[in-house]
Parts: C-alpha cells; structure tokens; sequence
C-alpha cells in the first residue's frame, strides 16, 4: 500500500512538473513573437497588396488622362529642378507637385496617411526624385509605368510652356532638362516613372 502511494505522489509531481515547464515554454514563446503593428502577417500583406494595386491604378489612369506626362514636363529648365519644388533639396517633400498628378497623389495616399516617393528613371541608370517624403519602412510597396516624351513636347512649369524637349536638348531654349535625349527620330527619351510607398 504504501509503494502505492509513493508512486501516486510521484506521478503527481511529474504532472505538476510538466505543468510548470509548459506554461513557462509557452509564455517565452508569446514574449519572443510578440505582434507589433509592423509585424508580417496576411493582413499587412493584404494592405501591401491593395497599396500596390491603388498604386498601379493610379499610374495607369495619370498616363491616359496625360496627366503623368504633364508632372514629368513640369519643370523649371532655368533652375533645373521640377517648379515649386523644395528649393534645398530639389524635389517636393510634404507631397505630391502642385499639379493634377500631384493632387491625385495626395488624395489617394496622403489623405489616408500613406506616405510616397516618386522618382523618374532615365538613360542607363539615372534617377532624378520628384518626390522625396522619407525613407521608406519595410512594408513599403512599389509600382511602375513607362512613359514615352516626344522632341516636341512642350514644357508644362509657369511661364515654360513655349519651351520644348528639342529646344532644350540643342540649346537653342535656355536650360536644360533632367533627362538627355535618346536622338532617336521623333522620341526624346522614354522613361520610367516609380511610385514608392507605404503606411506612416
């Protein structure tokens, strides 16, 4: 009787034992992943998804109503940067550029508190920023969309819209534009237009 109860006791120890090392495994394991708000997870990739998508769909829609082209021709040849842009660092910094691109910028991101940088891609790897708000989180997404400026595009800044691409690439308008030309018939140069952003 006595061994009996001496293996009954043992066995609740062993079981209370296990007990006590399996709360302890499972309360490290919660502290070590803890979620944060940044944490991957499906739902941030569904936002991150649905960013690039909005994003993309933006791109699209400022090219086909010419509004994309019109912000890439919004530029100030004498100062050589993008009129009204921040004059120490060149680019827009609390936005989008005070044009129809610029407002369908902020309405679909930074109204919501989404933050985003532009930035023009031409020639063999040059990059020329339009707009620099930071740099961006992990989460950030990105989304593209090639543009093609013809020689005889006009300038779109106050007081340039006399000025075009040819003008400016064989000097016989003042300044100078951000992108060189391709001199490849009636195309100046075909660029790329990426849109970077993310939630802030």
């Amino acid at each position: 009787m006595r061994s009996t109860d001496d293996r009954a006791q043992a066995h609740t120890l062993e079981a209370f034992a296990a007990a006590i090392l399996l709360v302890a495994g499972l309360t490290f394991a919660l502290q070590a992943t803890a979620v944060t708000p940044l944490s991957a997870s499906t739902s941030n990739q569904h936002i991150e998804n649905q960013q690039r998508a909005v994003a993309t769909d933006l791109l699209a829609t400022s090219a086909e109503n010419g509004d994309l082209r019109d912000a890439l021709l919004y530029w100030n040849p004498e100062n050589e940067t993008f009129a009204g842009s921040h004059p120490e660092f060149d680019t827009y910094t609390r936005g989008g550029p005070p044009n129809s691109f610029g407002e369908a910028l902020n309405r679909t991101f930074l109204d919501r508190r989404v933050a985003f940088n532009v930035e023009v891609r031409h020639g063999d790897r040059n990059r020329t920023d339009v707009v620099d708000m930071g740099s961006p989180s992990d989460n950030a997404v990105t989304a593209s969309r090639a543009v093609s400026l013809s020689d005889d595009a006009n300038l779109t800044a106050p007081g340039y819209e006399e000025t075009t691409l040819a003008g400016l690439a064989d000097g016989s308008d003042p300044g100078a534009f951000y992108a060189a030309s391709d001199a490849d018939g009636a195309v100046y140069d075909h660029v790329e237009v990426r849109i970077t952003v993310w939630r802030m």
